[in-house]
């Protein structure tokens, strides 16, 4: 699960209160009170669509961006290790390099083609539609080691399905997003991946069929992302064009007409100077409520499991999927992975550089994934990859780890060299940090919540 954006930024932002301010001309009379709940609620709902279309923005409407992948309807491969130099996203890993892309699903449906891999290679495409819902997965795990030919179709389109498709995935948005993961086992396998990266394919449907291009759906007038403001009052005006692409699901209709009772309508325009102060009030204090209410979740989450999947599998829980996209938005979903992790010690203590701590796994309770298991560490409060001696940021299941005498494994998190450096995990010298747990296909018992992380054992302070 990664970001690509500062939470310092995020959490920043989420205060501004301020500023150029627009609301609705028509605002429907109501009671302050009423206001103040439906934009507490509308402001959770709308959190991880603000964030997905920042991402949108970096990636595809801004050529001068790093993170720029070259427009829609293309793949961007990222085929090198993350260092502590790389601090374009938060949270990074080195198990699985990404493969971006956008699509644009408006005239017609993209084909994803994938190859065939060996029994000993992970890969995945996931599937994101612009609520942040991960509606399908292309990969090992879902679609089998196979080579294979995929439609990804949007919510409108009509069409035979075309010979040689071994399966149409349906979008409920115009837009989707697809990250690819390309499972790495160490530095040697490099050229590998970039080989494996090369044959992902992706072509418009006229282009896979042979058949004439359809009319060019229309240029879209997007919206800038104000990092300053776009999550206080203007987070309204933003989601109303992000609505524009995302037709009203039947479960959401009720939800949209209440929204719509502080001037949440696709492609609607807004003034907020012409509200009564009580109203305008009301509003922000919805607001302010709404951040709160995120934080407090987010204080809690201690796994991923019911953060990230479908529409189905979230049951309309938009303040997790809130949560999911402030921890670390683009998770998978926990049929395809799982993470876990923790910040504090077995004394409840916050993981502190200086200080020796081992991670053991008891015999027969090693994390329970059918791919690989790895151990990141990562510096807080910036969730970034720790500087150390030996470039070693993350402990694998792929690594050659060195067993216990009764077969169990642990693992050493510290700033020292040990004398036995298999298992060692380099910590910071000073400053807390975290570790995150991934399991890339996890078993059963993750699932059904029967296996947990051990508990971090101060070894000496």
């Amino acid at each position: 699960m990664n970001m690509v954006f500062s939470r310092r930024r995020v959490l920043g932002s989420m205060g501004v209160l301020g500023g150029s301010l627009m609301f609705p001309r028509w605002l429907l009379a109501a009671e302050s009170d009423d206001l103040r709940a439906i934009a507490q609620e509308a402001w959770i709902y709308a959190y991880p669509m603000l964030m997905h279309y920042q991402t949108l923005e970096k990636q595809v409407l801004n050529p001068a961006a790093p993170e720029y992948v070259g427009g829609f309807n293309r793949f961007r491969h990222y085929s090198e290790l993350y260092t502590p130099n790389n601090r374009e996203i938060v949270t990074p890993n080195n198990d699985t390099p990404y493969s971006w892309a956008w699509l644009d699903l408006r005239s017609e449906p993209q084909v994803l083609s994938v190859p065939a891999v060996a029994d000993d290679r992970y890969y995945v495409h996931q599937l994101v539609d612009q609520y942040t819902h991960n509606f399908a997965y292309v990969g090992v795990l879902s679609t089998g080691r196979e080579a294979g030919d995929y439609l990804i179709a949007g919510p409108d389109w009509q069409g035979p399905t075309p010979a040689g498709i071994k399966a149409v995935l349906r979008s409920e948005t115009e837009i989707v997003m697809v990250l690819g993961r390309t499972g790495l086992k160490n530095a040697e396998d490099l050229p590998a991946v970039r080989a494996l990266q090369q044959q992902y394919r992706l072509r418009a449907l006229h282009e896979y069929t042979g058949s004439s291009a359809p009319i060019v759906a229309p240029a879209i007038a997007w919206p800038t992302w104000a990092s300053k403001t776009g999550l206080g009052p203007d987070f309204i005006a933003m989601l109303n064009q992000i609505l524009t692409l995302c037709p009203t699901q039947p479960s959401e209709r009720a939800l949209r007409e209440r929204f719509a009772r502080i001037g949440i309508v696709p492609g609607q325009g807004f003034d907020l100077s012409t509200l009564p102060a009580e109203q305008r009030q009301a509003l922000l204090a919805g607001i302010q409520d709404a951040q709160a209410q995120l934080q407090a979740a987010v204080g809690k989450v201690r796994t991923t499991l019911g953060l990230f999947g479908t529409r189905e599998a979230l049951h309309g829980n938009y303040l997790n999927r809130a949560v999911a996209a402030h921890v670390g938005i683009y998770g998978n979903s926990v049929e395809e992975a799982f993470y876990t992790g923790t910040r504090l010690d077995n004394q409840g203590q916050p993981l502190q550089g200086g200080r020796q701590y081992r991670l053991r796994f008891a015999p027969g309770q090693l994390p329970p994934a059918s791919e690989f298991w790895s151990l990141t560490l990562y510096d807080l409060p910036d969730r970034q990859l720790v500087a150390n001696a030996i470039n070693r940021y993350c402990l694998s299941s792929r690594d050659h780890l060195q067993r216990d005498a009764d077969g169990g494994l642990t693992l050493v998190m510290q700033s020292s060299t040990p004398d036995e450096q298999s298992n060692w995990l380099p910590a910071p010298a000073s400053g807390v940090f975290t570790l995150v747990l991934r399991l890339y296909g996890p078993e059963r018992q993750v699932v059904e919540q029967r296996w947990q992380m051990p508990a971090v054992e101060v070894v000496s302070v």
